[in-house]
């Protein structure tokens, strides 16, 4: 008892010296902490009951659609593969591998979303000869397959203020391994502990105070997160208390798996630039180029060590000390069971398997990103397309654009010192969609500056000349191929009193000349007396009605091409006699998934019916023979005769610029050539832009034109006269004409005179 008695009056002698302190302390607590701890828990839920990141949107090429038959060259099928980053491996087994043994590859493709679904990861093999795809199958089956597609390259991503590059998933679409291995190495009592672990905060403060500053921690998973939602990254105890204060409310208001969710989402992973890498999905695509499921436990390992320090494991960086950082990960994995001895011995032994090309995209392509950019302004705002973790699927095609910029820098280059200051454009679409499947605006591709493709407004020359045809040829009962034309000088007097006097360019006049031989050369004074038959300003309405924004002016000169477009524009045009008479709308883009997969918006385009369909198909038709002999001749001369391919020069007043637009069976092709400030550049359409068009269409993989022949007819003329004649005779050559109207007078030529005489002489 007198113990018990003398321990009492020990206590009562305590209570009264540190009574007075003790309330006052526990005012405090009251009066402070609770009252700060009601303002955290408003943040807390602020925060947390509506979680959400700015999700960058990610923009994507078309994905190639294989197919026995399609046009393909084994180099430009690896141009697409190294496009969408998939990796060189002789077993090609995992996806976004693959491996190529002479004309056949094995492709094993990624698991994907595109806007008609979900497509799963396959292992492909494709045979390529004779320039087409040859043969398709399963892989692992034999299977014939009669089409398949492969995940499309992402070219660009959208970043909002933050620029943080992220990909938000579910827990349900992370792998099991990378759960449980998490916690096993970063915080084992994570689904017993309330916030904070008490015996490790013991440790870390006993360490901090022996070192007298902050040297260790002990945070949760869950203070880990709270580090990075609501704090910042200085190491003070105040900021200690408010890391578990924070982190005790959010275990109190939210469960494990809201809570674990939100960290594998927001863990930062790595850096790229002024990108930030966040979450395990955005950074399995950074360091592997494949989705999370597709991991195996090295992978995983490797992720997961990097948590403790994204730079100082960085596995490019740092291999050394990131593949040990990675087996000391995979060491935990066996020793809590979540991986057998035998697993882990096996991934210890793998090397680091990041892949080199697997980095965040770089805008590379800015003139095509600039249009996709003004085509989506239709229907996004720029908040929802920075923020809202949209798919941007696009038309472009990674193969196209590459051999693009390829043959932009072979032409230029080719030119020598006329190359040096001049600029070049180039677009390219698909010849029956208005896909545009490459925009370069400068021979600097990466430059992301002017945009030439888009923005440059230059006199576009000869390439107007094939749309004066088709406005006559659209009235078929007076103007056909044969039809005769006067190539004769001119001399006019303009509005402003001074004489308008245009020339060919050979500085020759060339008499009665036919339709077809006067657009294959180019003949400026032939073009000039046909517009001013048919009338100026029916040409004129005939190009407003394209509708591309820009002044025209309904003069003479219009009629050689003093008309100011851009490349792009000069597309939109030529589009119309690509795709047989049907005004298709030029388009960058095919549709738009929301952040889960959902289709928002599909861009899809339906050709009305042809108006001119005759008078079109018989402008591509001297078109052709602008590739034959006409001013385009280096296209047959340089062995693509046999793409039978449609096409026009141009050149502008004192050869400023140098163009060519022309198309194949699949393909449209418009390049230009000139100098940004306007000086002469000493060449011709012939000698800038179509080396340009000739050099892309010797790698592209196309297919010949063929015009079709629906409400055409053919029939022998003579040349000098344009009148129906025989085949038989000297000179005489066979045209197509609308059905109905071929010439009606006929020429007997010399042959026929002779035959007539001694028939009548028999008789």
């Amino acid at each position: 008892m007198s113990f018990f008695s003398s321990s009492l009056s020990v206590l009562a002698v305590l209570w009264r010296i540190f009574r007075i302190p003790l309330l006052i302390a526990t005012g405090l607590a009251i009066g402070f902490l609770l009252p700060y701890a009601f303002y955290l828990d408003r943040e807390v839920r602020s925060r947390f009951d509506d979680l959400s990141w700015q999700i960058p949107s990610r923009v994507y090429a078309r994905p190639l659609q294989l197919a026995p038959g399609l046009p393909m060259k084994p180099d430009v099928l690896e141009l697409e593969l190294a496009a969408a980053r998939y990796v060189d491996d002789p077993q090609a087994t995992l996806p976004g591998t693959w491996h190529r043994e002479g004309a056949r590859f094995t492709i094993s493709r990624r698991a994907f979303i595109y806007l008609d679904g979900r497509e799963r990861e396959k292992r492909i093999g494709v045979t390529i000869a004779d320039g087409r795809v040859s043969q398709l199958v399963d892989a692992d089956s034999g299977a014939a397959m009669a089409s398949v597609r492969l995940d499309p390259a992402r070219i660009a991503t959208l970043y909002g203020e933050l620029q943080e590059d992220r990909r938000y998933v579910t827990l349900g679409e992370i792998p099991p391994l990378l759960l449980s291995g998490l916690q096993a190495v970063e915080d084992r009592d994570f689904k017993s502990h309330h916030g904070i672990d008490t015996v490790a905060i013991l440790r870390a403060a006993w360490a901090n105070l022996v070192a007298g500053h902050v040297v260790q921690g002990g945070s949760t998973l869950t203070q880990q997160l709270v580090k990075n939602l609501f704090l910042d990254r200085g190491q003070t105890f105040a900021r200690k208390l408010n890391e578990a204060l924070l982190s005790l409310l959010i275990e109190a208001r939210y469960d494990k798996k809201r809570i674990l969710e939100a960290y594998v989402n927001e863990v930062f992973l790595g850096q790229q630039g002024a990108q930030a890498v966040h979450g395990f999905a955005a950074a399995s695509e950074f360091y592997f180029g494949r989705d999370l499921r597709g991991l195996g436990p090295a992978d995983i390992a490797l992720l997961v060590g990097m948590v403790q320090g994204p730079s100082l494991y960085d596995p490019r960086r740092n291999p050394d000390r990131a593949l040990t950082r990675r087996n000391i990960v995979l060491g935990a994995f066996r020793d809590t069971g979540l991986i057998d001895d035998a697993t882990s011995a096996a991934a210890s032994k793998q090397p680091i398997g990041t892949a080199a090309n697997a980095t965040l995209p770089r805008d590379r392509y800015p003139a095509f990103l600039e249009l996709v950019r003004r085509q989506l302004k239709q229907d996004y705002p720029d908040t929802e397309l920075n923020s809202a973790g949209l798919a941007i699927h696009t038309t472009l095609a990674p193969s196209v654009q590459s051999l693009g910029e390829g043959a932009i820098d072979k032409a230029l280059t080719a030119l020598g010192k006329r190359g040096e200051a001049v600029q070049a454009a180039l677009v390219v679409t698909g010849a029956h969609d208005g896909e545009v499947q490459a925009m370069i605006g400068s021979r600097d591709v990466d430059e992301p500056g002017f945009n030439r493709a888009l923005d440059a407004l230059r006199p576009i020359g000869s390439l107007v000349k094939p749309f004066v045809n088709l406005v006559a040829l659209a009235q078929p009962q007076r103007y056909s191929l044969a039809t005769l034309l006067d190539d004769s000088a001119i001399d006019m007097l303009q509005p402003n009193g001074t004489r308008w006097r245009p020339e060919n360019d050979d500085h020759q006049t060339h008499g009665q000349v036919l339709l077809i031989d006067a657009l294959a050369e180019s003949w400026n004074l032939a073009t000039i007396h046909l517009g001013q038959r048919i009338g100026i300003d029916r040409v004129h309405g005939f190009l407003a009605s394209f509708g591309l924004g820009r002044d025209i002016n309904p003069n003479p000169s219009m009629l050689l091409g003093a008309v100011d477009l851009s490349p792009f524009d000069v597309a939109r045009l030529y589009q119309y006699l690509a795709s047989d008479g049907h005004a298709l709308p030029l388009r960058a883009l095919r549709g738009v998934l929301d952040a889960q997969g959902r289709a928002l918006t599909r861009y899809t385009v339906k050709p009305g019916a042809s108006d001119y369909a005759n008078a079109t198909r018989l402008v591509t038709y001297a078109m052709q023979q602008v590739a034959i002999s006409g001013t385009a001749h280096a296209i047959t001369d340089s062995g693509l005769g046999w793409l039978h391919a449609a096409g026009k020069t141009g050149t502008s007043d004192t050869q400023r610029d140098s163009w060519f637009a022309g198309f194949t069976g699949d393909s449209l092709a418009v390049a230009w050539v000139g100098r940004d400030d306007n000086k002469p550049t000493g060449l011709f359409g012939a000698t800038g832009g179509l080396r340009i068009w000739i050099e892309l269409m010797k790698r592209l993989p196309t297919t010949p034109l063929v015009v079709p022949q629906d409400g055409i007819e053919r029939a022998w003329i003579a040349p000098a006269s344009g009148k129906r004649t025989d085949s038989a005779c000297a000179r005489a050559r066979e045209l197509p004409f609308a059905v109905g109207y071929p010439p009606s007078e006929e020429e007997n030529c010399p042959l026929d005179q002779l035959r007539e005489f001694f028939k009548g002489s028999s008789n």
